[in-house]
């Protein structure tokens, strides 16, 4: 199949990875990793998989690369043949869906306990939804040139806030490095790994791409980007809040950035900040999400793309309202998270065997 006249560059392409991998993670990965290995020595865990990623990520590239202007859901049949092809592009899609609805209620929960307190969830999930919806109308490059705008902003927010907290900074809370051994940083690597969850796209996007075997380039770059923001929020977390503190707190780089305030300035406190660009992060997550399922579903019936962006939007919602409370949430959270490791790990490795094995695909690629 032809390759779609709405391309996107090699850096719109990390960025579209960066975007989609820095979703709920910044404020939950300092929890999330220290209570798996109850040590300080987590940022070697994000350092650990951050390598595996782009071991899984090079994998995709060439698995891609053999289908050139093809998705997922298209160059899978010639592989796999249609009925197994079926099944993957179903669970594909229902990864997506979930992911999309996961992470718009993390923003709803959190929006509505600092900022809108009192506002019902439907609302604040609801209006989300129909901005986002007006974007994806408007296709991959719309999202990827928004996408652009966001992460720059999104970095300098991040790098100026957390920088401030610095104050409350303890070298000690972070010693001794590997006081003890290995074992906890590798237990830690399990919940490192899941705030990765994103390098998938590629195998949505990378069709898009108006140079396509420069793919590796934009993993790397949206890899690397992710992997600065994960190491700088475990740090400062841990070397403000403590380790015990850390375990405690539900959202513990917001309780970081609320534990000091600076008087003098125009903003004294900074969560506030903080939540503006972890609030556009959701946003973009949300929307690549929705964006590739749609499409999923589009390229398996062959149809119009728009008429799906509607129909998923309430199947979102209702996935989004099924977890009770914050602990079912995470749970969710953590469900989607080894779907992504495992399947998007693992299945595009076994299937790029398959299509050298079975000669499917452009073997110069």
């Amino acid at each position: 199949m032809s390759r779609s006249s709405d391309q996107i560059t090699t850096a719109q392409a990390a960025v579209i990875i960066i975007n989609y991998m820095l979703g709920a993670g910044i404020l939950t990965l300092p929890r999330t990793a220290v209570t798996a290995s109850n040590s300080p020595d987590v940022w070697i865990s994000v350092l650990l998989s951050s390598l595996l990623i782009l071991l899984a990520g090079f994998v995709i590239v060439k698995l891609c690369r053999r289908f050139p202007g093809q998705t997922w859901f298209q160059f899978v049949p010639q592989i796999t043949g249609k009925a197994i092809a079926f099944l993957i592009s179903l669970i594909t899609i229902g990864y997506l869906l979930t992911i999309s609805a996961f992470e718009l209620r993390v923003m709803a929960e959190v929006t509505g306990m600092f900022l809108l307190e009192g506002t019902p969830m439907w609302a604040i999930v609801m209006t989300f939804m129909w901005v986002g919806l007006y974007l994806t109308t408007g296709g991959i490059g719309s999202i990827a040139r928004l996408f652009e705008i966001i992460l720059p902003i999104t970095l300098v927010i991040f790098i100026i806030t957390f920088s401030l907290s610095s104050g409350l900074f303890e070298i000690n809370n972070l010693r001794p490095v590997l006081g003890s051994g290995v074992i906890p940083v590798l237990l830690g690597m399990r919940s490192t790994t899941l705030a990765f969850a994103g390098f998938e796209i590629m195998l949505i996007i990378m069709a898009f791409m108006s140079s396509p075997q420069k793919g590796m380039k934009a993993v790397t770059w949206g890899t690397i980007v992710p992997t600065f923001v994960y190491l700088v929020a475990l740090v400062m977390t841990i070397g403000g809040l403590s380790l015990g503190g850390v375990k405690v707190a539900t959202w513990p780089s917001l309780d970081l950035i609320r534990s000091f305030e600076i008087q003098g300035l125009i903003f004294e406190r900074f969560e506030s900040l903080l939540l503006v660009i972890w609030i556009m992060q959701i946003f973009s997550t949300f929307t690549i999400t929705h964006y590739a399922a749609s499409l999923g579903w589009s390229q398996l019936f062959d149809k119009n793309i728009r008429p799906f962006l509607f129909m998923m939007l309430p199947v979102i919602f209702l996935i989004a309202v099924i977890p009770k409370n914050i602990s079912e949430l995470f749970m969710l959270g953590q469900i989607v998270g080894n779907v992504s490791v495992y399947l998007f790990g693992t299945l595009p490795f076994f299937l790029l065997i398959i299509s050298k094995i079975r000669r499917k695909g452009e073997t110069s690629n």
